[in-house]
């Protein structure tokens, strides 16, 4: 197959820390059109249709979203634009184009009051704007009629741009101590496994014979709180002169938006349909940091 032959994979947030390994991920599939803000503004819906239409694409991956969860709960307007109106039109353009669409989600979209990993059929009940706006757009997807797979991921984290792992080993710098929440239970993920199992599902999309259209969880292997996630990140990473980290409340440290005190995710469901089981967040975490000893 020449290189005019290979499938076309439209990639939407590529400097994002999801779409920075998705461009790489994708590649062995087909010639990825990665997309940033400014090449493609979700919140421009008619920007959106002009690319899908210039583009063609045999494939949308839409890694983009406003991942700002606390300023979302001043300005829902602009979270909604991107997390939820954006998905419907994409989604609307692929069932006009009979494209298939790989859309990403949360565990943000649950309440976090029971003590048990979530089901893909579990209602979900969002309490911020932020799991409300990636609620509408899941809700979107699903209604367009267009084929998809939904990924619900939770704490997602990489070896750059913003997230916990990078913020903890900033301020291990710079402070002798921490205080890190204890009572809030999730899985960081690493954005290149994400990335990795996504090419997976990608392939079966790219195939005459698509899967069914799924609402499927993508979690790590394991459960933890910010708490331990943080006293890992420690004993695991290079050098000696690391902060204590104390144990603080949720009530300790309140915030605009209230996180789930709960959000593990079930992988059951993504395990039986495609073979995909993620390692456990210590491995990830471990594999994370040997990536930024060696760069």
């Amino acid at each position: 197959m020449n290189e005019a032959e290979r499938p076309l994979i439209l990639l939407t947030g590529k400097n994002g820390q999801l779409g920075f390994r998705l461009q790489r991920a994708l590649a062995p599939l087909g010639r990825v059109v990665a997309q940033d803000r400014s090449e493609l503004d979700l919140s421009v819906p008619s920007m959106i249709r002009q690319r899908v239409a210039e583009i063609k694409p045999d494939l949308i991956v839409n890694a983009a979203a406003y991942t700002a969860v606390d300023r979302a709960e001043s300005e829902p307007e602009l979270a909604r634009a991107v997390n939820a109106t954006a998905p419907e039109i994409l989604a609307t353009e692929c069932k006009r184009g009979n494209i298939p669409l790989l859309h990403y989600s949360t565990d943000y979209v649950f309440d976090g009051k029971q003590s048990r990993a979530y089901t893909e059929e579990q209602p979900a009940a969002p309490v911020t704007q932020y799991g409300q706006s990636k609620l509408e757009g899941e809700q979107a997807v699903q209604a367009s009629g267009a084929k998809h797979i939904i990924l619900r991921l939770s704490w997602v984290f990489d070896t750059r741009g913003s997230n916990f792992l990078r913020t903890m080993l900033r301020l291990g710098k710079e402070r002798e101590q921490l205080s890190v929440v204890s009572d809030q239970h999730g899985a960081p993920t690493w954005s290149r496994e994400v990335a990795d199992a996504s090419a997976t599902i990608a392939k079966t999309m790219l195939a005459p014979t698509r899967p069914a259209s799924e609402l499927l969880h993508m979690p790590a292997a394991g459960s933890t709180t910010w708490f331990e996630y943080a006293t890992r990140i420690f004993e695991l990473a290079e050098g000696d002169a690391w902060p204590r980290v104390e144990a603080i409340s949720t009530a300790d440290y309140p915030t605009p938006a209230k996180r789930p005190a709960y959000s593990i995710l079930s992988g059951n469901k993504l395990q039986e349909q495609f073979g995909i089981r993620l390692p456990s967040w210590d491995e990830q975490l471990r594999g994370a940091l040997a990536e930024i000893g060696n760069s």
